[in-house]
C-alpha cells in the first residue's frame, strides 16, 4: 500500500530493523506524529500462541494510571435500586429492556464500556454476538459484571482508563497507551502497566517465548519496534 508524503517523511525517522528501548520508542513516536488531531499511541504485541487452543487465550484488564486522554462513555444494564446507584455514579446510559431492545433492533453501540449487575445478565446475554464482536460484552472476569453496591467503583474505573484486552485470531493484541499530547513519563507509566497486565495474563498453555515481538505506533504514524528485554523488565 502506497503511503502519503507525510507518512514517508515520518518513516525516515525510524531506523529500519532496529529495536528501540521503550522510552526512546515513545519519544520517537511523538516526534513522528504528523496528523492534525491528537493521535493515540498504540501498542501491538505479536504473541507466540495459537488462538485455536483454549489454554492459549489471553484476556484481561489493565487500569492505566494516566488514563486514555478521552471521555469514556459508560453504559450500565441494571434494574430496581441499581438504576439510581448507576445514575448517581455518573453512568451515561442506564436501563435494561430499553437498552437491550435499542442495541438488538437498531444496532446502537455509541458507548465505550458496558457494565451489568448479575440479575439482568439473562437478558443481556442475548446480545452476546453483537457486543462480543466489539469487546463490549459484560463479563465477571473482566470486572464488568458486578453487584449493585460495586457499581460506583466499576464506573469510576471505566472513567479512569480501564482497558480490556484480548488476543485476536491472528495472535495479536492491540492496546491504546495514551495520546500523543501526553508527556513521555505518562506514556511510559501506561506502557509499563499494560505490559505488566499482559504478563500476569499469561495462559497455562504458553510455551517458550511468550511475546514474540512488540511495536509502538501512533494512529497515523510508522511502526517502531520495541526492544522486549527492557520492555518486559519495565525499565529502559
Amino acid at each position: 500500500m502506497k503511503r502519503g508524503k507525510k507518512h514517508q517523511e515520518a518513516s525516515k525517522l525510524v531506523e529500519r530493523g532496529r529495536l528501540y528501548p521503550p522510552r526512546e520508542a515513545i519519544e520517537l513516536a511523538k516526534r513522528a506524529s504528523y496528523a492534525s488531531f491528537d493521535e493515540t499511541v498504540e501498542l501491538h504485541l505479536q504473541m507466540n500462541l495459537d488462538p485455536r487452543h483454549a489454554d492459549q487465550q489471553v484476556r484481561g484488564v489493565a487500569l492505566l494510571p494516566n488514563g486514555l486522554g478521552r471521555r469514556v462513555r459508560v453504559l450500565v444494564f441494571s434494574q430496581g435500586e441499581a438504576v439510581r446507584m448507576a445514575e448517581e455514579a455518573g453512568a451515561d446510559y442506564v436501563g435494561c429492556d430499553d437498552l437491550v431492545k435499542r442495541i438488538s433492533e437498531e444496532g446502537w453501540l455509541d458507548f465505550d464500556v458496558a457494565i451489568a449487575i448479575p440479575e439482568v445478565m439473562g437478558k443481556v446475554s442475548k446480545l452476546g454476538k453483537t457486543l462480543g464482536r466489539r469487546g463490549l460484552m459484560p463479563n465477571p472476569k473482566s470486572g464488568t459484571v458486578v453487584p449493585p453496591e460495586d457499581l460506583p467503583r466499576a464506573i469510576s474505573d471505566a472513567r479512569r482508563g480501564r482497558v480490556e484486552f484480548r488476543m485476536d485470531r491472528t495472535a495479536i493484541i492491540h492496546l491504546p497507551v495514551g495520546k500523543v499530547s501526553f508527556d513521555e513519563d505518562k506514556l511510559f507509566e501506561n506502557l509499563a502497566t499494560l505490559i505488566e497486565a499482559i504478563l500476569k495474563a499469561k495462559p497455562s498453555g504458553a510455551k517458550g517465548q511468550y511475546i514474540k515481538s512488540a511495536s509502538l505506533a501512533t494512529t497515523m504514524g510508522p511502526g517502531i519496534r520495541l526492544d522486549l528485554k527492557p520492555a518486559l523488565s519495565l525499565s529502559s
